[in-house]
């Protein structure tokens, strides 16, 4: 299992934002200027996005487990 920084092509997570926003236009708005972590273990099971919003505060804007990975204790680490 490993957690990994997404650097590009952020939209390809799409299906896993929107289990978070089901809006599509709100993603978009954070999703360039976030950060954008993926939990790995044999495929993509989790995403989470955290934008900074001033001088030490930071905001979990998105977070989600895939259904089929929900309840596996992936969300635990």
């Amino acid at each position: 299992m490993k957690i990994r920084k997404v650097l590009e092509n952020k939209k390809a997570y799409i299906d896993l934002l929107l289990l978070a926003d089901e809006q599509e236009s709100m993603i978009d708005k954070y999703l360039e200027r976030g950060e954008m972590f993926v939990l790995d273990d044999d495929g993509v099971k989790a995403e989470c996005v955290v934008t900074k919003e001033g001088d030490g505060i930071y905001e979990i804007k998105s977070i989600a487990v895939k259904p089929d990975c929900q309840r596996k204790g992936y969300g635990k680490n």
